[in-house]
């Protein structure tokens, strides 16, 4: 009690001593450990500390017998920490919590089917409409297992906003259909008829609009529906009536069955304002009145509206043939920016009235760059561009954002910022909401209840001490950035065609031709003044230079740089870091834009023309980087120096892939040093004296196991543990988890990359992080044929690399039994390679298409599985192709040409990459981008590989590609 007492400052020392003394009399004794370390971690230790009280008072045998483990100390001071409302339920009835302990569900998000289960079987055999309180209690009770998932690390936002969204779908479904069936008992089935005259049911369905819609529920939301029904018609039944009086009937039992207030409070707050004339509207709609409405008089607002919407319950043929008919409607095909800024004037005014009506606080959900603005952001991008760019249009903010960014719609930075600062407020927003069940967005006044929640954040999202300074930085730092794009992208960068008259448009004049000079660009003429007189040097070489392709984001660039004297002296005085800059704004977009958001990134470029071809020390990145964001800094800052090395001074392709891996080892190095500090921290080993020091072992497949890791690439990693360490199986697997979170965080200095763990055994379904034994079973006995083989491109990169090396090697022994002995592997490859093609070769032909690069990677495995299953260390393609060809299987001139094969497929990749800062699975078809591309692969291909247009090349490659596949397999 002491230790503790010293640990957590608490308000009332001398009544915090007796509360203490009453519960640790009420626990097992073994978990007085377990629970100072709960109370020291916790928010709001002086509540949770009054609160197990309360229980061990009123419920002594459930506290007992709760408590008794560590999942149900754990999971109970966590509930008891974050939420009074479900706090309160606790106390009311402590099954709630025994039912989450241990249940193997926890670390998995819940579909709408499975919680449709959940829901009937605690309906019972009532057949009925189930009470409002029904409704509620099971609202109630699942979202405290939601909510455990989210404050105990388990799920991410993305699967937090889902489970809560599918949730709500269940409960919309069976209520809806309870409801149906029970006015079917009294009218009959709604009819109406089909174009041949025959009777039909007549069908319904609930539409789904804002954060419902977009599968980003919040804890505490109002949903948005609007109810659509099939046709006129009347009910067959001895008491009828039409169906559009059935259906309203239905909708109105909806709204008061889910909005009725009860003990548990209610199960949600519908609102209808949404639908076709808002309040003036009907309730319920015909499917082809819903048509005429959007078609002929919906406006803007109404029409952006439906990019969120789908069907929650009821017909989903019905609903999807309603959102089929409008997403014409949604997405223009041409850029009309008028549209986005009527849309943008009724968002304001919107806006105002909300916020003069929720009061003075501070409201992150409408103060300016806060939740609103970010969504608002993303659907303008999605209503401008989704007429020409199909993949943009869905509903989900986080996935727009990413969408958007694939598409080159955003760039990293931005994407990064943007999504960075949309979680940090959708968390923000849960923790506001879930503590009493409000509608809330306003922060607390209160110092001391903003200093609690500060405390209930993420801590990678705060990054340093949470305190409420610390809380108000971040946030004001991410309404700042969020501010900035919002105002840039929606107004200040209205490119020509969106704000012209058409009339005007007509009238403008065509562009200069490629060869024009310099000054007969549309820089403005103030900057080319500037230049003359400032920088004559450095205006002469534009003028020679004539950049094509770069020249608008090179005049964004020298605006930024303009203050900066002594960077503009740089360039002026030194050709050869200009001619960097140049090559850079000529060939990478990707990068061109880093250097705009971050003109101090000509230090780098300064750095490199002093120093061509340093090989820095990554492990000493690893070793000294301590906080989240040094590391950040660290990667974005080597990434870019080292792709400028690829691309200005045309370093050898598969020399910067090696090094690019190198890089991502050591931030996976890092991140497992600071994953492991944290979770000694807050959830350390639950046996005394245990020694956790990187036992885990981290394995990484694919490009990263080959050493061939690119920027934008993902990282195969599975997560391995030594079955002497099992019994600490959950401690490693904290560690994993908040491995994986700090690698994959969206922050302000970008994302470093993903991390994909679905290799492991029975991928989704199998645990983060599963023990040797397991692994071997595994591969012996139930793994299939490709998975079994994946694991030839594989290494221990953190952790116990020694160990984890002899494990992949005796794994490789497992497999070559299964495989390479028995030659099963030669029918199983060729099987498993056909498959692929079917499923990716049309979407990723440069990769998975006929003769592409995995026919290449396909024929060395099964070569390699004929090489006696020798292990090595690791190998990348070319080493691969050596040691296959050394042992005898491969010809000179097969080896030879594989070796240019696979340098052109990965040089083109690799172009891809650097030009647009994601990776693409097929040649561009644009003349432009295709010169560039180009370009590029001549600068890390031989000549012979180059002698003629790409496209001819790549068809050649792949022709003889093939060729040299179909007779390794068939030969």
């Amino acid at each position: 009690m002491e230790r503790l007492l010293e640990q957590v400052n608490f308000r009332d020392p001398v009544r915090a001593a007796a509360q203490i003394a009453s519960v640790t009399q009420a626990t097992p004794v073994h978990t007085a450990p377990k629970l100072r370390h709960l109370l020291a971690a916790s928010p709001d230790p002086d509540e949770v500390l009054h609160l197990l009280e309360r229980m061990a008072v009123q419920h002594p045998d459930d506290f007992a017998r709760i408590t008794a483990s560590d999942a149900g100390l754990t999971s109970l001071t966590a509930a008891f920490s974050y939420s009074r409302f479900l706090s309160e339920a606790i106390l009311r009835e402590p099954s709630w919590i025994e039912d989450t302990i241990g249940a193997e569900d926890m670390e998995r998000t819940l579909s709408a089917e499975e919680y449709e289960t959940r829901l009937e079987h605690a309906l019972g055999g009532d057949s009925g409409v189930p009470s409002p309180l029904t409704l509620a209690v099971f609202r109630r009770k699942q979202i405290l297992r939601i909510l455990l998932r989210d404050v105990l690390g388990f799920a991410t936002l993305a699967e937090t906003v889902e489970e809560l969204s599918n949730l709500a779908d269940a409960i919309l479904e069976v209520a809806c259909r309870r409801i149906r069936e029970e006015l079917v008992r009294r009218h009959g089935l709604p009819r109406c008829y089909g174009e041949d005259g025959e009777p039909l049911e007549c069908g319904f369905a609930v539409i789904s609009l804002g954060k419902l819609g977009g599968k980003g529920l919040n804890y505490s939301s109002d949903i948005d529906l609007m109810f659509v029904y099939g046709a006129a018609g009347e009910t067959d039944g001895p008491n009828r009536i039409t169906n559009k009086e059935f259906y309203k009937k239905v909708a109105n039992q909806l709204t008061g069955l889910l909005s009725t207030y009860t003990a548990e409070g209610l199960c949600y707050r519908i609102d209808l304002r949404l639908r076709p004339d808002g309040r003036l509207g009907e309730v319920w709609i015909s499917l082809d009145g819903a048509r005429s409405y959007y078609r002929d008089r919906a406006r803007d607002w109404e029409l952006q509206m439906l990019i969120r919407a789908r069907v929650s319950a009821g017909d989903r043929r019905l609903g999807r043939e309603l959102l089929e008919f409008t997403e014409p409607l949604i997405y223009s095909s041409t850029l009309d920016f008028r549209a986005i800024e009527s849309v943008s004037a009724t968002r304001e005014r919107m806006s105002e009235k909300l916020a003069a009506r929720r009061g003075s606080g501070f409201d992150i959900k409408l103060a300016p760059g806060g939740i609103r603005d970010v969504e608002f952001l993303v659907q303008c991008l999605q209503r401008l561009h989704g007429g020409r760019e199909p993949w943009v249009r869905l509903g989900g903010t986080l996935r727009g954002l990413s969408r958007l960014h694939d598409k080159g719609l955003l760039s990293g930075i931005e994407y990064s910022r943007l999504a960075s600062a949309y979680q940090f407020l959708r968390y923000l927003e849960h923790r506001l909401q879930f503590d009493e069940d409000r509608q809330t967005h306003a922060l607390p006044e209160d110092l001391r209840e903003r200093e609690v929640l500060a405390r209930k954040m993420p801590p990678a999202l705060i990054g340093e001490e949470p305190s409420a300074q610390a809380l108000l930085a971040r946030l004001n730092h991410h309404l700042e950035e969020v501010r900035e794009i919002y105002e840039r992208v929606i107004h200040a960068q209205q490119p020509i065609y969106y704000t012209l008259s058409p009339g005007a448009l007509e009238q403008t004049q065509p562009p200069e031709p490629a060869d024009a000079p310099f000054v007969a660009g549309p820089p403005p003429s103030n900057l080319i003044r500037f230049l003359d007189q400032r920088a004559p040097r450095l205006a002469a070489v534009l003028s020679r230079e004539r950049l094509r392709r770069g020249q608008r984001h090179f005049e964004h660039f020298l605006e930024r740089i303009l203050p900066d004297s002594e960077w503009v002296d740089w360039l002026d005085s030194d050709p050869v870091l200009s001619g960097y800059v140049f090559d850079l704004f000529e060939h990478s977009t990707y990068f061109s834009d880093q250097l705009i958001r971050s003109p101090e990134l000509i230090v780098e470029l300064r750095k490199l023309r002093d120093t061509a071809n340093s090989r820095t020390s990554y492990a000493e990145i690893a070793a000294h980087a301590d906080e989240l964001d040094d590391l950040r800094r660290s990667f974005s800052r080597e990434m870019f120096r080292m792709q400028c090395e690829s691309i200005c001074l045309q370093a050898p392709i598969f020399q910067t892939l090696e090094r690019t891996s190198d890089l991502a080892d050591a931030v996976i190095q890092a991140a497992y040093r600071m994953a492991l500090r944290h979770t000694l921290d807050s959830h350390p080993p639950a046996s005394a004296g245990y020694d956790a020091s990187g036992q885990l072992i981290v394995i990484a497949l694919g490009r990263l196991g080959m050493r061939e890791f690119d920027l934008a690439s993902d990282a195969d990693l599975v997560f391995v543990l030594p079955d002497r360490d099992a019994a600490e199986l959950r401690f490693w697997t904290r560690v994993a988890g908040r491995l994986i979170d700090i690698i994959t965080a969206y922050t302000g200095h970008g994302v470093m990359f993903a991390v994909d763990t679905r290799l492991r055994p029975n991928g989704r379904a199998g645990a983060l992080v599963q023990l040797e034994s397991t692994y071997k079973d595994y591969f012996g006995s139930h793994a299939e044929a490709w998975e079994g083989i994946t694991y030839m491109k594989s290494r221990a990169v953190a952790g116990d690399v020694e160990r984890g090396t002899e494990f992949l090697h005796e794994l490789q022994d497992v497999d070559w039994r299964r495989y390479g002995q028995s030659g099963r592997s030669r029918k199983l490859l060729a099987q498993m390679r056909a498959r692929v093609e079917k499923e990716q070769g049309s979407e990723n032909p440069l990769k998975a298409g006929r003769g592409a690069y995995y026919d290449i990677d396909f024929a060395l495995m099964y070569l390699r599985l004929k090489s006696a299953g020798i292990f090595f260390r690791v190998l990348n393609t070319p080493a691969r192709i050596d040691v296959v060809e050394k042992m005898g299987h491969l010809e000179r001139a097969d080896a030879d040409f594989l070796r240019d094969a696979a340098t052109f497929y990965r040089a083109v990749d690799h172009g891809l990459r650097v030009s647009s800062g994601h990776a693409e699975g097929s040649l561009p078809k644009s003349q432009s981008q295709l010169d560039n591309l180009t370009e590029l692969v001549c600068r890390w291909t031989p000549a012979h590989l180059h002698d003629q247009p790409l496209d001819m090349e790549l068809a050649q490659i792949q022709s003889r590609t093939r060729e040299f596949f179909d007779r390794t397999f068939t030969g």
